[in-house]
């Protein structure tokens, strides 16, 4: 009996040794593929779908005549969002026309007695006054036209930001202004989003930025759609860590410093039709992994 327990007790012994080895053979393996993997595969998950925003401002003050889209809304470049009542704007235009016709009037007035200022003063009829005082009332005439020129373009280039048109093909956003509004020069009214040209801002970590390159594939996950895949290319870096460029960048006027590793930006430019279906939208969390070589 004792023999056969110490036989078992070696058995059970040498089992455990080869489940031991086998437990640390097959950790050492995951270890090896794991910082392998690492070293060509450099993910975040502090990133951000970004976009082109076109803010829609009034160039011109007035009252809101119509207001030609709604939220969400998908436009194209060139169509109306909104109208302004144009009555002040085209009776200003009006008058800037009359007044322009009235100054040529008066510049062909002013350019006939210049011409026979001139003959008369050839002929020693008229003196060198006159023919002076002639010259310069031609002058001022002109001067006068192109005036009058500059403010009837300006006049006519108000009464057509009355109409304000989309910059870009998008979807309405931020929509502030309503039929009737009084609005002033400047004002914010709505945003267009375009969602044809979206990247990825991805934030790496500094330690990290040796093996990323521009032109590398990246291969892009969105948290609202899991198990979904993207893909895009490193487009460019930053010059600079964020911290550098915030509004409130760190200072160390102590003398008391902690070594913090910064985060570097990275753009990443998303392949042509890798949103065929526009489910990506401005400021959704994805974790990029840039698969470096």
């Amino acid at each position: 009996m004792a023999e056969q327990q110490a036989a078992s007790n070696g058995a059970n012994k040498k089992k455990a040794f080869l489940i031991v080895g086998a437990v640390v053979a097959l950790g050492l393996m995951i270890g090896y593929f794991y910082n392998s993997y690492r070293k060509t595969h450099v993910a975040t998950d502090d990133a951000f779908i970004e976009g082109n925003i076109h803010t829609i401002a009034a160039r011109v003050g007035g009252s809101v005549r119509t207001v030609a889209v709604a939220d969400n809304q998908q436009v194209k470049r060139g169509d109306v969002l909104v109208e302004l009542d144009p009555a002040d704007y085209r009776s200003k235009a009006e008058a800037g026309r009359a007044n322009l016709e009235l100054q040529r009037a008066t510049l062909r007035l002013a350019e006939s007695e210049r011409k026979r200022a001139k003959t008369l003063y050839d002929e020693n009829v008229s003196s060198a006054d006159r023919f002076d005082k002639a010259v310069s009332a031609h002058e001022i005439a002109l001067a006068q036209v192109r005036l009058a020129e500059e403010q009837f373009r300006q006049a006519e280039l108000n009464l057509g930001y009355t109409r304000i048109v989309a910059p870009a093909a998008g979807y309405i956003t931020r929509k502030s202004v309503q039929t009737g509004n009084q609005v002033s020069t400047g004002q914010p009214l709505m945003a267009v989003v375009d969602l044809d040209n979206l990247y990825v801002v991805a934030n790496y970590k500094e330690t990290e930025m040796e093996r990323i390159r521009p032109g590398l594939p990246v291969r892009i996950m969105v948290d609202a759609y899991p198990g979904k895949v993207y893909t895009g290319k490193v487009d460019s870096i930053m010059a600079g860590t964020g911290v550098s460029f915030s509004l409130f960048p760190a200072e160390n006027a102590t003398g008391n410093y902690v070594k913090v590793v910064q985060r570097i930006p990275v753009k990443i430019a998303l392949d042509p039709d890798a949103d065929k279906d526009r489910l990506l939208r401005v400021g959704m969390s994805v974790v990029p992994t840039v698969l470096a070589k």
